[in-house]
Formats: structure tokens, sequence, C-alpha cells
């Protein structure tokens, strides 16, 4: 999909792409108009998801897993928290635990749902975690989401009676090394299929994060002008796997130049909140839950009568006057599932990082300096589940 508008962030495409940032500043800024379309996708699949996945949800002693690697497992993290406020038993577990310790993570005589994200549908762990449920437990479906239809999970899943696979457009397949559409979509798709989000429901977000593209150029080139040496990310219950992937961004795109940390607002304060000096910024992801946002609230009141850190930044759905310009309140919001206002939230935290990135004079299409870290994860051997094991 190409962007209308051929200027992202207050660069022109040209430019961009001479920095080495076209692909990430577009598959950045495309997303609030992929979000409709995937909305859409698995509106027309409804009746064949059902099929699939009714019999399945109908059954008290189903286990659903949420697995993916790196930013894939983030997803799983976000949407647990939601899953289980519908009476489910959810569980997010990474790949990468499966596939090392596949006895401890997979329960051999209870049914399973295995939900798989991956970009590319062909990392080895992602390969090897189904298989090994495939494996291990005697009653295993898979339901995987994926933006590759070239991809080995996208292929394996074919002509399966056990398997379901929701492909997302092409669009969503990021071709930059950091993971931003395909993120944000595979999150929503699977926010539909379980009916976490209901129809409709991205109508707002999808304007607000669009409003984040075309008036938030000054704010990034403030933080960026600041040159922190340290992010913290903050959020409470699915805003906290928000945190951990806003975090992954910054690390990722930065080549690991900016320490990036995350954490829950009640958490940070066991310990990690060590970290807080003048050089590091604090970004607190403000919880649409009236519960969750009083705790969010006061550690934010907290870090500002601190006065320890370079600088406190919340972003929120709504207006709170106490916190001033500290308080970057997205418009039409107000009322969003905090799963909605993390897609708005997690473009902002990606334009953040790309500016950062160029700011270092990164190239964040491919911002590793020394390539030892890749698109698709590369080195690593499965071994496999012997008798003895």
């Amino acid at each position: 999909m190409l962007v209308a508008n051929k200027t992202i962030l207050g660069f022109g495409e040209e430019r961009l792409d001479a920095a080495g940032a076209g692909l990430t500043a577009r598959e950045i800024a495309q997303q609030p108009a992929v979000w409709p379309e995937i909305e859409a996708l698995v509106a027309r699949q409804r009746g064949a998801l059902d099929a699939f996945l009714n019999p399945l949800l109908a059954r008290a002693d189903l286990r659903i897993v949420l697995t993916g690697a790196g930013t894939s497992a983030f997803i799983g993290e976000c949407l647990a928290p939601a899953m289980l406020g519908q009476g489910r038993r959810v569980e997010a577990v990474p790949t990468t635990d499966l596939v090392s310790g596949p006895r401890q993570f997979l329960q051999p005589a209870v049914p399973t749902l295995l939900v798989s994200f991956g970009r590319s549908g062909s990392s080895p762990e992602s390969v090897a975690a189904v298989a090994l449920a495939e494996q291990l437990v005697g009653e295993v479906y898979h339901l995987v989401i994926t933006c590759n239809t070239d991809g080995a999970l996208c292929q394996w899943a074919q002509g399966r009676n056990n398997a379901y696979a929701i492909l997302l457009p092409d669009a969503t397949h990021d071709r930059g090394f950091a993971m931003t559409t395909s993120f944000t979509s595979m999150l929503l798709a699977a926010a539909g299929a379980f009916g976490v989000l209901a129809p409709g429901a991205i109508g707002a977000p999808s304007t607000a994060a669009a409003r984040v593209l075309d008036t938030m150029l000054p704010v990034f080139e403030a933080l960026v002008a600041q040159r922190f040496r340290r992010v913290v990310y903050l959020g409470s219950n699915s805003l906290r796997g928000l945190a951990r992937e806003a975090s992954l961004k910054l690390l990722e795109l930065t080549d690991g130049q900016v320490v990036a940390l995350f954490d829950s607002p009640l958490g940070f304060r066991h310990g990690p909140k060590t970290i807080v000096d003048t050089d590091t910024l604090v970004v607190v992801l403000l919880s649409n839950d009236p519960r969750a946002r009083r705790y969010d609230l006061d550690l934010l009141r907290e870090l500002r009568r601190d006065g320890r850190a370079g600088r406190v930044l919340a972003l929120s759905g709504r207006e709170e006057p106490e916190l001033g310009d500290a308080c970057i309140a997205l418009p039409g919001v107000a009322e969003a599932d905090d799963l909605a206002l993390a897609l708005p939230y997690i473009l902002f935290c990606q334009a953040f990082a790309l500016l950062q990135s160029l700011t270092l004079g990164l190239r964040p299409d491919t911002p590793s300096v020394s390539g030892t870290v890749n698109r698709v994860v590369q080195g690593v051997t499965i071994y496999p589940l012997t008798d003895e094991e």
C-alpha cells in the first residue's frame, strides 16, 4: 500500500529512502489505513472462523496458548489479559520458551488451541513450536495468524482439519527490519477473531493514530533533541505487553545505543525505578480502565515529585489537566478499550523510535551496524525431542 501523503513525519519520501528509512517510515504511516482492512478481512471470514473456533471455545477444558517470538510474542502478552476477562483459560508463552522447555509449557492431557503469530511465519522457533505441540499434546488445534503467504506456518496449515490460518494482506508483511504494521495488524486480527474488540471499534483509534502522524512532529523533535540515553515505557495489564513492544522498537531501531526498558507502573517501584536519572525519559501509557488508571496516575505524580527523570510523559485517551504539557491526550478515544487504545499508542512509540534512529545517524530499515541481528532470526539450531527427555 502506498501512503497518499508524500511527506511522513516532516520528511519527504526521497529523503527517507536516501537515509535508509523509507520502508520503516511508510510501514508506520500506513497503519491507520490498514487497520480497517484487517477488521473487514476478519468480518469476511467470520463464518469460517466461527465454524473452527466456536466448538473449541465452548469447551470448558480448552487451554489457549498465545505464542510467537519477539514482537510476535508480545501480541499474546497484550491479548491475554483481555481474553482472560472473557472467562477463558489463556496463557501467553513465547515460542522461545516452548522450544527450550516443551514439557514445562505444554500439557499433553489438556486440549490446547495454539495461536501462532508470525510476520514471516518461518522463524525456526515458530515452526518448531507447532511441531512440538503436535508431538506432545494429545488433542491440539492451531490458529495461525501471519503476514506471509509463502511462510512455513501458512503453508503447513493448509488442508489440515485441526488448523485454520488467517493470512493478512501483503501490505502487513513489513519489509523493514522492525515489525510495525505486522504487529498491530496481527493483534487486531486476533482481537477480532476472539471477539475481544467489537466490530467498528477500530474507527476512533485509526483516526487518533492518523492525528499522531499529522500533529505530533514538534513533540517528537523536542524529545529527540534531549538525547535521552535511557527510555522507560510503563503500562498496566494489556498495556504492559505494549510497553514491552515499545521498548523493543526503540532498542532495535537505535541499535542498542538507547537503553530501553518496560514495566507496569506498580511493578516499577519494586527495584527497576533505580534506573531513573536526568538522562531518562519515562513514558506512561495511561489505561482507560478506571482502576488501573488510578495506579498509573499515582506513579506519574510520584515521578514528578521525585524530580529525578529528565522528562516524564503520559500518553492518554483523555485529558488530565493536572499534568499540563506532560500529558499527550489523543482525540476521540476517551471510551476506547485498552486494547484499541494500544494501536495509536504504539504508533506514537514507533514514530519516536524512527526519528531517534535517524538522529543517531543510523539506517532504520537496517539498523544493526554489526549485522549480527537480522530481520528473520538466524543461527538457531532446533534439537529434536528425544524419548529420554
